[in-house]
C-alpha cells in the first residue's frame, strides 16, 4: 500500500487482476481501518505496462464508484514513486479511460478524459 494525498486521502494497492479482485469484501476493511480515522479512498491497480493500467476504486462513504479523478491521479503518482509507471499513464476505469501525466519536476499532476452523464433523475421536494 502506498498512501498519497490529493487533497483527500488515498491508499493505493497494486493487485494482479482488478476484475477478479474481491473489492466489495476488501474495500470496506481499508475504509474503516483504525489507521485511517477519517476513512480513506482505496484504489486497486493492475499494472498492464509502464504506461497503462486498470483500476477500481472504493470511495469512503460511497463504496465502489465507476471513476475517481483524484484516485486515478494518486494511483499514477504511487506507481511512479514505486517505479512501476512512467510519468504518462492511460488508466482504464469502469466509467471510462483517463490519461494522467505526473510532472515530477513541477510536482504537478494533469488529468485528461471525458465528462459523461451516468445518471439522470428527478426528485420532488
Amino acid at each position: 500500500m502506498t498512501c498519497v494525498s490529493m487533497g483527500n486521502p488515498h491508499a493505493v494497492v497494486f493487485v494482479d487482476n482488478t476484475e477478479q479482485f474481491p473489492l466489495e469484501k476488501v474495500g470496506p476493511h481499508f475504509e474503516h481501518h483504525e489507521m485511517f480515522p477519517d476513512r480513506v479512498n482505496t484504489e486497486f491497480v493492475q499494472v498492464i505496462s509502464r504506461s497503462e493500467a486498470n483500476m477500481r476504486v472504493w470511495e469512503r462513504g460511497a463504496g465502489e464508484t465507476w471513476a475517481c479523478g483524484t484516485g486515478t491521479c494518486a494511483s499514477v503518482v504511487a506507481g511512479v514513486l514505486n517505479g512501476v509507471f512512467d510519468e504518462k499513464v492511460l488508466v482504464h476505469l469502469r466509467g471510462g479511460d483517463l490519461r494522467i501525466f505526473y510532472d515530477r519536476e513541477a510536482d504537478t499532476v494533469w488529468m485528461t478524459g471525458p465528462a459523461t452523464t451516468v445518471f439522470e433523475g428527478e426528485i420532488q421536494l
